[in-house]
């Protein structure tokens, strides 16, 4: 009787430490969403953060449950989490770049030049017109 509940506390305290950091990476991916300069950051930080944060909130569910189908539901979860969140993070950020979403100045984006050259060619605007549109922050 006493092993038993010894099992059950040490599995209720290792699932709480799983949900507490879910939470915790959730939280800061939430302030990153707040703090950052620019969109292209905000996306990186708020994708990586809420599907870290889902995923041990998830794992922990599934120690504190312990049941097979419960297990099985849990992996399938994170699996399409994991899969999804960074697949639909570069469809917007590809979408952002092309809308020409301005990037905080102190981006390196040498390695989009040729990616922005060719988008422009396709739009026949000019790289002057780009520049200054890119720099203009919406309101």
């Amino acid at each position: 009787m006493l092993e038993n509940i010894d099992m059950l506390l040490v599995k209720e305290i290792i699932s709480s430490v799983f949900i507490l950091a879910g939470v915790a990476f959730m939280l800061i991916a939430s302030i990153g969403l707040l703090r950052f300069p620019d969109f292209y950051i905000r996306m990186s930080a708020i994708t990586k953060g809420a599907t870290l944060g889902v995923g041990l909130i998830l794992c922990g569910m599934g120690i504190y449950f312990n049941q097979p189908s419960m297990l099985l539901k849990v992996i399938a979860i994170i699996s399409f989490t994991f899969i999804t969140a960074p697949v639909a993070a570069h469809v917007i950020g590809r979408t952002a770049v092309q809308n020409r979403i301005p990037f905080w100045h102190k981006t390196n984006t040498t390695e989009l030049q040729d990616y922005l050259k060719h988008t422009l060619l396709e739009e026949k605007v000019s790289p002057d017109e780009a520049a200054d549109n890119n720099h203009h922050t919406p309101e």
